[in-house]
């Protein structure tokens, strides 16, 4: 009995320790253009809790860049794209992760970004699953475009805002430490 407990934890390992950036290749290309700027990928990385691909998480930019800081801070063009890949993905449940991932990048402070926080919530509610891809693109003077396939659905224009966003995966307590390095190609 030994064996098979053995022989199935070596499995689930194995299933997650699969190369992310080969999982991802057709949905996270080399490089993306939107609003007439084209940007590269700088790295992908895989979003897991308890031995679960939840999504896939790139990291696009106008010229490659392994500053979290700098990026963070910088008003420029620039996208974290969100494969979703697990049915445990759904509205609610983003809404809530995306929540906690800003109470962290803000150091609990959300009020003064708070109804930016709301739409960027709300536009969820048009649907999260397998299968779906968020875009959630840097334009300056325009703010954070959130495309759902393909498709805009919302744009949230405040720098603030789009800095607690990207730090909810890129600031020193990211959602999730190896997905923050993946993204930054380190």
């Amino acid at each position: 009995m030994k064996h098979i407990y053995t022989f199935v934890a070596g499995l689930l390992l194995a299933l997650c320790a699969s190369t992310p950036a080969l999982s991802a290749s057709a949905t996270m290309p080399d490089q993306i253009q939107y609003g007439g700027k084209n940007l590269v990928l700088n790295g992908v990385g895989v979003r897991t809790k308890l031995f679960m691909k939840l999504y896939f998480g790139g990291l696009y930019l106008t010229q490659k860049n392994k500053d979290a800081a700098a990026i963070i801070a910088a008003d420029e063009p620039m996208s974290i794209r969100l494969v979703i890949n697990s049915s445990m993905i759904s509205p609610e449940r983003m809404k809530a992760a995306t929540l906690d991932g800003f109470k962290i990048a803000t150091q609990g402070n959300l009020a003064p970004i708070q109804p930016q926080i709301t739409k960027l919530l709300n536009s969820f509610d048009k649907g999260v699953g397998p299968g779906d891809i968020y875009e959630l693109i840097n334009m300056p003077g325009s703010g954070v475009h959130v495309v759902r396939n393909g498709k805009l659905v919302e744009k949230i224009s405040s720098l603030p805002f789009k800095q607690a966003l990207f730090g909810i995966w890129l600031s020193n307590k990211p959602v999730q430490a190896n997905l923050r390095a993946q993204m930054l190609g380190l």
